[in-house]
């Protein structure tokens, strides 16, 4: 009798890598019109080597030959780019779908109604409070009623489903229910993400991260309105607190194994939120484009080799946070192998006690002093594009 070869499961599988990533973040450019304290990017000067049109059709080439299904695109702010919607209208020509996050500034109504037409491009607009108070402290004043009206634009225009963007906060867990009803008033899916301490992130992490109650707080919560909320994999450092697959999501850090970023000059860094030279893979133009670095650039060969469960290893909740967050470990100085800054069993709360060396973020894109909040006036050509994507990628 032939024996035949178990199949792997999923999380084995994308632990050892995959051919192309299954969520590829391209950062199109550092400009922004806004300087929020805990930009991951530290984003708001364009860089003078931003990768060119043509450069960035290339690497929409190489993606559909790897099947790569869609991109996130940011920033930054992706559409104060002069080329932004040439490049989302090439992208969906050539079967590589566009997810973008923006802060609303050019989603004027032209614009809401062209991507209402298209049911291939999906557009995400980031609000850091419920109200106005809480959302300007940390993204800058005026941010929230610029939000707000990108979101009336969109549901004025009939788009089905955009996505309101919500970075967890001590300051806006507690608006968890009113940003559910801000997301129904406008058709929209509401979708929380974790706090990282990379970027101007860095210097604010102490004082914004959410406090031990209330991520019992958020993860009660993620629970009982799970179905209705996007989490990608932002909370299994939470697995902890309860049932491992409560949450949903992959459960794993996917740096370098199924995530990966492309930065404004080409840059391919393990994860959106290890923007750091330790994280840094190599260059789309410099090393034989995309395609060859994923597949062969020496970290994420690393990245794929079974990894040590280090201090955790002891911890009966292993399995389901499997350690954390790379880059919120990387960032707050704690060991790669030691427990998540956030450890639901207290674990972080010790290691942060300790003596430690806090990385700096690699590239400091800020305008005036860093963490200022305030807002960086941008000249903005507000006019809609000629004509969005004319093709499905699916």
């Amino acid at each position: 009798m032939t024996s035949v070869a178990p199949v792997p499961r999923l999380i084995e599988q994308f632990e050892l890598g995959l051919d192309a990533p299954i969520c590829l973040t391209w950062e199109l450019t550092y400009a922004c019109n806004l300087a929020c304290v805990h930009c991951l990017s530290s984003s708001g000067k364009r860089d003078p080597g931003e990768l060119s049109t043509k450069a960035c059709k290339g690497i929409i080439d190489e993606l559909q030959r790897m099947q790569v299904f869609y991109v996130n695109i940011g920033g930054g702010e992706p559409t104060v780019r002069p080329d932004f919607w040439e490049l989302v209208e090439y992208a969906t020509a050539h079967q590589v779908g566009v997810k973008f996050s923006t802060n609303g500034v050019r989603i004027t109504p032209e614009v809401a109604a062209r991507l209402a037409a298209s049911d291939y491009v999906d557009v995400q607009i980031s609000l850091d409070g419920a109200t106005a108070e809480v959302n300007d402290a940390v993204r800058g004043a005026g941010s929230f009623a610029m939000a707000v009206r990108a979101l009336e634009n969109l549901a004025g225009a009939g788009l089905a489903d955009a996505k309101i963007s919500v970075v967890a906060t001590r300051h806006n867990v507690g608006q968890l229910d009113e940003f559910a009803v801000l997301a129904a008033r406008y058709g929209a899916t509401l979708r929380i993400t974790r706090l990282r301490p990379s970027g101007r992130g860095a210097d604010v992490w102490d004082d914004l991260h959410p406090t031990a109650e209330q991520q019992v707080q958020l993860y009660d919560w993620l629970v009982e309105h799970g179905e209705r909320v996007l989490t990608g994999d932002s909370f299994f450092h939470l697995s902890g607190l309860g049932d491992p697959g409560a949450l949903g999501g992959l459960n794993m850090c996917g740096a370098g194994r199924v995530v990966c970023l492309i930065d404004p000059v080409g840059d391919v860094y393990a994860c959106p939120f290890a923007i750091h030279d330790r994280f840094l893979a190599g260059n789309v133009l410099a090393d034989g484009g995309f395609g060859n670095v994923w597949k062969n650039a020496p970290l994420f060969v690393e990245l794929r080799e079974p990894q040590s469960a280090g201090a955790c290893g002891s911890c009966g909740h292993y399995d389901s946070c499997r350690g954390g967050c790379m880059a919120a470990k990387f960032f707050t100085g704690l060991p790669l192998d030691g427990p998540d800054p956030e450890c639901v069993q207290g674990h972080g709360t010790s290691a942060l006690a300790r003596d430690r060396d806090k990385p700096r973020p690699s590239g400091d894109h800020s305008r005036g002093s860093r963490g200022s909040g305030g807002t960086v006036p941008l000249t903005l050509s507000r006019r809609p594009p000629a004509r969005l994507c004319s093709g499905s990628p699916v």
